[in-house]
């Protein structure tokens, strides 16, 4: 059976996606996916040492709730993270 890649492409093993992978996965740029985490558009990413990371089923949920803001999405989904 192959991988789920709900995530545009990207395979179920991948856990985390640096800003370069999160925008090939929505097809956005990487200067837009810098921007909408600046702005507070996307879901907070998550510091692994240096790196900065996306959760892909947080990312997954947010895009299944339709996008919404960073504070609305934390609100929507309360205290604990996907």
């Amino acid at each position: 059976m192959p991988p789920d890649t709900r995530l545009s492409g990207t395979p179920a093993l991948t856990l985390a996606l640096d800003a370069a992978s999160l925008a090939a996965a929505l097809n956005v740029s990487l200067s837009h996916v810098r921007r909408a985490d600046a702005s507070g558009k996307l879901p907070r990413p998550v510091r692994i040492g240096h790196s900065v990371r996306w959760n892909c089923r947080e990312v997954q949920a947010w895009l299944d709730a339709g996008c919404p803001d960073r504070a609305e999405w934390e609100r929507l989904r309360g205290d604990g993270r996907c």
